[in-house]
């Protein structure tokens, strides 16, 4: 089987050999295609077409698969395709003609999984093993695998410069970073996943470029809005003068991931930094082709919204919807209830008036969101914390961990760093025992306590300013280890980036295995008990009491009336419960943590939790 996604943008090799390169180049004088027998050589020069609407377009017989080429504007300036689907020699070098028609798929028999069957699993490429790239990664997906996970949600593989990074300020949508390894490896990766029954997502940014690589300024100012911003620099114009191709690039990106590599899910990075006045927002029309050009595959599409919006939500695989939304409310409210932490973006956690943390958290598991449709101010606090309705919890992906959170702390420490070996487990458990989808972060299964910091290869001005700018917010931040204050980690340092690699050793060791059987036997027991009941969880009909200090009882409940019952302690004392009885009528037990059967009735162990599921009682 062979799949390649025909665009307008970039290059297409054509049947009989010949290649068309096309680019959107309104504000460009004149263009030409420069040509390269192999890096470095002087470029063979072919002046490029003038069409309507901005575009310029040059076919070349010659041109085959693998052949190197820049886009040269005004005879003055060389650029790479921002359409490339290679940049085998960084983003400032010739793009790559890739044929996607070269490559045979062996996985045309599959279809992928429904959305209730997905446990997600987000990692960094360069991390997720020492080589860092993706035949390496490839051949680790069976440990996950066996471990109960579903779906490897991969942190962006759009081009950015240098060797390491976290993959959110790519310059090039369209083609795998290159330290990774090439797009027919990243094709085998997916394949790969695939045979072993694992679904992959891709995290993309349709939000913002990044700062250096990108090239649109010069010769196709309509990619960027005029008067407004984003947070990482100027804002993508999806409704403004020039905008249909703008929007026609991002869609078609999304497009190119799902058909060309056959993933089976996207990820939008932070679509409140989105702005867009059009009648059909570009979100509802990006969801819209998706779905078409799905052809009877399961393909789900998530979004990241920090403003807490739902209203793009369904519970079905709906034209013009999404399946699911990070909940980072139910992060937010667990790690204050763990840490006590309350700053920041954890204002509103821990501060909510006549509702402690735990309560937060308890209502976070009823009800999905805290707060609905409320912005934050500078600092982290939000604008105005109004609390949401009940929303299906089924549409919602819940996290303990993830690159984010973590990952902007000064020093990059997890939860098991911060709440100690006997707490940190219930946090795990916690996400994925919940109705909610279930997310893992790249080392979590096993428990690592290694830091996951921000790390970026940037050089010159840039790189002075970047570290300059984490001095400024994280330099009153101290951590003292065996009596030595230690260094804020420098982000543009490749020490950092391999600090942030969990590895093998903890996973060896007789933490880790434990932390390991701990996860299979949880995702065994979602699989069994919560996974078959997805579609018969009711909304706003879920209830949550206080047990004494540290103790917390949730009650999810079906259309059948069956009953989910979580009894979680997260304090270093046993809780005695309240006489009357919370809980299913002859519950049968989904899985326990540190709560042996003969336990006495009315009492919850120190740190330790049980689910069960039963009838519902009725008054």
């Amino acid at each position: 089987m062979k799949c390649g996604h025909v665009m307008r943008f970039g290059a297409t090799v054509r049947p009989g050999g010949a290649t068309e390169f096309r680019l959107w180049a309104p504000a460009a004088r004149s263009m030409e295609l420069a040509l390269y027998d192999k890096l470095g050589a002087t470029p063979h020069r072919l002046p490029a077409q003038r069409e309507n609407d901005g575009w310029w377009s040059c076919t070349v017989d010659t041109a085959r698969d693998g052949q190197l080429y820049h886009w040269r504007v005004d005879g003055e300036l060389d650029v790479p395709d921002p359409a490339s689907r290679h940049n085998p020699h960084g983003v400032h070098q010739p793009s790559r003609v890739v044929d996607p028609f070269a490559f045979e798929w062996q996985d045309d028999g599959w279809t992928g999984r429904p959305w209730s069957e997905v446990v997600l699993y987000e990692l960094h490429l360069g991390a997720f093993t020492p080589e860092g790239t993706f035949a390496a990664a490839a051949r680790k997906l069976p440990e996950l695998r066996d471990l109960g996970i579903t779906a490897i949600e991969l942190m962006p593989l759009a081009d950015f410069p240098g060797r390491f990074g976290w993959g959110y300020d790519g310059v090039l949508p369209f083609a795998p970073h290159a330290a990774y390894g090439t797009p027919e490896d990243l094709k085998r990766f997916v394949q790969e996943a695939h045979r072993l029954g694992l679904m992959v997502f891709l995290d993309v940014v349709y939000n913002h470029f990044g700062p250096e690589g990108n090239y649109l300024h010069r010769y196709a100012p309509p990619f960027f809005h005029p008067t407004r911003s984003s947070p990482w620099g100027a804002a993508i114009n999806f409704d403004g003068d020039g905008s249909h191709w703008v929007r026609e690039f991002f869609i078609h990106n999304a497009l190119y991931w799902i058909t060309e590599y056959r993933f089976d899910g996207l990820r939008l990075d932070a679509v409140h930094a989105i702005q867009d006045g059009s009648r059909r927002h570009v979100l509802e029309e990006l969801s819209e082709r998706v779905r078409a050009a799905a052809h009877g595959r399961h393909v789900h599409l998530v979004l990241e919204n920090e403003n807490n919006n739902h209203e793009r939500l369904a519970l079905e695989a709906e034209p013009g919807r999404y399946d699911g939304q990070w909940n980072d409310d139910f992060h937010h409210a667990l790690h204050v209830a763990l840490t006590g932490e309350s700053h920041g973006y954890y204002h509103d956690y821990g501060h909510a008036p006549g509702e402690p943390p735990l309560e937060l958290l308890g209502r976070c598991l009823t009800h999905g969101m805290l707060f609905e449709d409320s912005a934050r101010k500078p600092g982290g606090a939000r604008q105005e914390p109004r609390p949401a309705p009940a929303i299906p919890l089924g549409a919602l992906v819940n996290f303990a961990h993830n690159h984010d959170q973590v990952g902007n702390r000064a020093f990059g420490e997890r939860l098991a760093a911060l709440v100690g070996p006997d707490v940190a487990p219930l946090a795990t458990l916690l996400a994925l025992l919940t109705p909610a989808i279930p997310m893992l972060f790249l080392g979590e299964e096993f428990g690592s306590t290694q830091p996951w910091l921000y790390f970026a290869d940037w050089d010159g001005d840039l790189k002075k300013a970047v570290q300059e700018g984490r001095k400024r917010e994280f330099g009153h931040v101290t951590k003292v280890v065996d009596g030595r204050e230690q260094p804020l980690p420098d982000p543009c340092s490749a020490d950092t980036f391999d600090a942030s690699r969990p590895g093998d050793g903890e996973r060896r060791s007789e933490h880790g295995q434990r932390w390991l059987a701990m996860v299979r036997e949880a995702l065994a027991a979602r699989r069994q008990w919560i996974t078959p009941r997805h579609a018969h969880l009711l909304t706003g009909r879920h209830t949550m009491q206080r047990v004494g200090e540290r103790g917390l009882a949730v009650q999810w409940r079906y259309d059948d009336g069956q009953e989910l019952s979580l009894e979680i302690n997260f304090g270093a004392a046993p809780v005695q419960a309240a006489p009357q009885r919370i809980g299913p009528v002859e519950a049968q037990d989904v899985f326990r943590h540190r709560w042996p059967a003969e336990t006495p009735a009315g009492t919850w162990p120190a740190y330790a939790a049980r689910w069960r599921l039963g009838q519902e009682i009725t008054q």
